[in-house]
């Protein structure tokens, strides 16, 4: 991945980070304050539904009680008892005997002479008769409801039904409409009857239309509607009341979630995360450079190498990326990770070389991990290998405290491992520290080998070498001079460019396998 395209990446995903705040305050102003819109709209229906139902039930409680006399109808005791109804129930504007829907007197008139009541427009479930009617005994041209028994009905305003007043911040309009018989009942304004046709055809409690707010609500066992409506303007306001109290939170929020995301991120482009992640996703790749004997030419093993390769294509010297590893306590994992990755590459090809090895870089604190001796030993018992196949290299720095490092370098020596010096004279710069070291090889560090022509420290080094019997690596041997001099002076073996530079697991083994076929002793100048 490019730098420019982690770059839109890492834009992309801060500009997110701003807006989903900010947009989720903004949705949840809106949501609040439709849902108190909506709430009280709801609450104002429900309450209109429920003072209906109580007109309603007063009315049947009238008709209960007048239909209890037993008098003779339309008589002096009769009309006071139709009076008493009407005085006594609050909703209830006249009370009317019927012989067969014909009034004959009222709660007004002593005898009525006008026209009869005509068939009831609904039967209620508990048997009660309904109409919406003109008729009344005092020639008022005006609708009615009216609810009757079989003698008796009760005459009610169907204002009546309606009569509560909202109390939410915003105007409603409301409406009972019968839906036996599509007739508006009541309204407490203009009605645009269309609403209700919309309804009809539509099975939503809810909808706007002209920018108001509809809520309907149906009673099947009263045969009513009721429609409340409340224009969106008060909406808006509130919404606006709602945003001064959101948007400054979601604001607060997005800054606050930035500036963990920059942390977090700031975390994860670290060099240590990055060194980490390539750990955990096996990133490290193992090169190995072949190690020969200069006495016939051929390849005795090979010095595993680190390797991080970038997402372009380039590597980060391992000059940057060890000594990060040590500075943040990384070498354990990468040094678990390289002696899985050599066994899994060469392991088979070990198996057919048992005469090679691979040495492999320690830090100075693998000395004393146990897990380092126990995920050697089952390693080497899985792929059925020689210790002595697997070589481990440790700097000067590693012998430096003798009684730490002794005891942990005597348990991998008797467990079968050739012990190589590295870097040898460059670190603690003192000769004298191989007089107290248990090893097998020293090193010698290529700042010596390009100083060869100077003659002096390497004779120093080697003579000492030969004395403790220790055996000699030459590092970075790039030319035929250097070959013969280190070959005269009793150098076993080298490493370096004028063999081969370090190879992948299949360019190593197949420079190996060439240069020991019989008769190829010519070193690979390539």
């Amino acid at each position: 991945m490019t730098n420019r395209r982690l770059v839109s990446i890492v834009t992309g995903v801060l500009i997110l980070v701003m807006l989903i705040p900010v947009g989720l305050s903004i949705w949840l102003a809106r949501r609040q304050a439709q849902e108190t819109f909506t709430k009280e709209l709801d609450a104002y229906s429900i309450r209109v539904m429920m003072h209906t139902q109580k007109v309603i039930q007063q009315a049947k409680r009238a008709l209960n009680e007048i239909d209890a006399f037993t008098g003779t109808p339309c008589s002096p005791a009769h009309l006071l008892a139709l009076r008493r109804v009407a005085f006594s129930y609050y909703y209830v504007q006249e009370a009317i005997y019927v012989d067969r829907l014909q009034p004959r007197c009222s709660s007004l008139e002593n005898s009525s002479d006008n026209g009869p009541f005509p068939s009831a427009e609904r039967l209620t479930p508990d048997g009660y008769r309904a109409w919406l009617t003109p008729q009344n005994d005092i020639g008022l041209n005006r609708i009615m409801a009216a609810l009757g028994s079989n003698n008796h009905i009760v005459m009610i305003d169907p204002q009546s039904f309606i009569d509560v007043l909202p109390y939410g911040e915003w105007p409603v309009d409301i409406a009972l409409v019968s839906m036996a018989t599509n007739r508006l009942i009541a309204s407490n304004g203009a009605f645009n009857f269309s609403i209700w046709q919309q309804a009809q055809h539509s099975s939503a409690t809810r909808f706007q239309q002209a920018g108001v707010l509809y809520d309907v609500q149906r009673f099947p066992d009263m045969g009513l509607a009721l429609i409340a409506g409340a224009p969106l303007g008060p909406l808006k306001k509130r919404l606006h009341q709602q945003l001064l109290i959101w948007l400054p939170l979601g604001l607060l929020m997005s800054l606050a979630t930035l500036f963990l995301l920059l942390n977090v991120l700031r975390r994860l482009q670290s060099p240590h995360y990055r060194m980490l992640d390539a750990i955990h996703a096996r990133e490290i790749e193992v090169y190995y450079q072949p190690i020969v004997a200069l006495g016939s030419g051929k390849v005795v093993g090979a010095e595993a190498l680190a390797r991080w390769p970038q997402h372009d294509g380039r590597y980060v010297s391992p000059d940057i990326f060890i000594p990060l590893a040590e500075q943040s306590g990384l070498m354990p994992q990468l040094t678990t990770l390289i002696v899985e990755t050599v066994f899994s590459d060469l392991g088979s090809w070990l198996q057919r070389h048992p005469e090679q090895h691979i040495s492999i870089n320690l830090d100075p604190g693998d000395l004393v991990s146990k897990s380092l001796h126990i995920q050697l030993s089952t390693l080497l018992t899985r792929w059925q290998l020689s210790a002595s196949q697997i070589a481990l290299e440790i700097t000067e720095r590693g012998f430096a405290d003798p009684n730490v490092s002794s005891p942990a370098i005597a348990d991998l020596r008797r467990a079968g491992h050739a012990i190589y010096i590295d870097d040898f004279g460059t670190g603690y710069s003192s000769l004298s520290y191989l007089q107290n070291l248990e090893a097998d090889i020293l090193k010698i560090d290529k700042s010596f080998v390009d100083a060869l022509e100077y003659k002096i420290v390497t004779p120093h080094i080697i003579e000492m070498a030969k004395e403790l019997g220790l055996a000699m690596v030459a590092e970075g041997v790039e030319t035929e001079g250097q070959l013969e001099w280190l070959r005269n002076h009793g150098v076993q073996f080298a490493q370096g460019w004028f063999y081969s530079k370090a190879l992948p697991k299949e360019a190593f083994m197949a420079w190996a396998e060439e240069n020991l076929r019989p008769g190829k002793v010519t070193p690979d100048a390539s």
